[in-house]
């Protein structure tokens, strides 16, 4: 493969020697859509690839190639199905929530109905699992398949916990393990694992992608009670609304044990009123600062990891998505 695109100027200060090679990675995303041979499956595909955000996943993956063999004609294919099956587990996300847009856009569950994103969702991880299958690694291929058991099992803890009080610290990492996290260890360990490097280093990738995927997470759980909603495209505290209690509001909830708007909103008791006092309390109570302590934590864990990866540019460019995670507005 040769690299014929210039990396915008963004995608150049974030992932610098990889930069260039990302548009090959998108190219193969649309290449599914272009060649389904299905009308409407077609169109259901453009509208689910249509809002491709940063490429953060495949960017990992990408990187973590660069520290041995880099072969694009399997790390391509390897970091596209992450972002794959990224995109798959939103469009299942948005039949759960009955969302009808993200990030301003109408979900492919608002344009063509629930039964229908869901067996798009489907058809987007079994390409999604073709994808990886390029690899021609078995071990990779593996990785994938207990990552995929692992963000549908994260799935369904926060469905079944959704207007669920009692949760704890332990078990919301956990969940976003499941449900974030994994997808980073895998970009991270398989782009490694193609790259042929040594057992260690792949576990130090794996660890540095689980790191940075549970502080990303956190950070963007953050965002969602102090980001601009414009920019985030959802209302301040959607997540809460909706029932899901992230790290701010479970350190909320344990320091007020027995006055507790949480509780009482998922009660069912003045639910609107009680979730706006409990965001407006949030936002003064202290519990985002010690929220992004907790992703600051997990940050330099991901950075640790790094120690055993030998110095370069690929180490550095990995470095520094640990800021931008910890910087990020959106």
């Amino acid at each position: 493969m040769t690299n014929s695109t210039s990396p915008s100027a963004d995608a150049q200060r974030l992932y610098g020697p990889v930069a260039g090679d990302l548009h090959l990675v998108s190219e193969q995303i649309q290449s599914i859509a272009q060649n389904v041979g299905f009308e409407f499956l077609q169109r259901m595909l453009e509208t689910a690839l249509a809002g491709t955000g940063k490429m953060m996943r495949p960017a990992i993956a990408l990187l973590a190639g660069r520290l041995g063999t880099y072969d694009l004609d399997r790390l391509v294919p390897l970091a596209a199905s992450v972002e794959l099956l990224h995109t798959a587990t939103l469009v299942h996300d948005d039949v759960i929530d009955r969302a009808e847009e993200r990030r301003g856009e109408p979900t492919p569950n608002a344009l063509f109905g629930n039964a229908a994103s869901v067996m798009l969702g489907d058809y987007m991880f079994a390409h999604a699992a073709d994808f990886i299958a390029q690899t021609d690694n078995t071990q990779v291929v593996r990785v994938f398949a207990k990552t995929l058991m692992t963000i549908a099992k994260g799935e369904l803890t926060q469905d079944i916990t959704v207007f669920e009080y009692s949760e704890d610290v332990q078990r919301y990492l956990d969940r976003i393990i499941g449900k974030t996290a994994s997808l980073f260890g895998t970009a991270a360990q398989g782009g490694a694992m193609v790259a042929g490097v040594t057992p260690e280093q792949v576990e130090a990738m794996r660890l540095y992608g689980l790191r940075l995927g549970i502080a990303f997470q956190i950070v963007d759980d953050i965002l969602d009670f102090t980001g601009d909603p414009e920019v985030m495209g959802k209302p301040v505290g959607s997540d809460l609304q909706g029932g899901t209690l992230t790290l701010p509001a479970i350190l909320y909830m344990q320091r007020r044990p027995d006055d507790n708007p949480v509780k009482k909103a998922f009660e069912g008791v003045r639910r609107k009123a009680n979730l706006d006092r409990a965001i407006r309390e949030i936002l003064a109570s202290g519990t985002i600062d010690e929220s992004m302590a907790v992703a600051r934590q997990f940050g330099d864990e991901a950075r640790q990891a790094l120690s055993a990866i030998p110095a370069g540019e690929a180490r550095d460019t990995l470095d520094g998505l640990i800021d931008y995670v910890m910087t990020r507005r959106s």
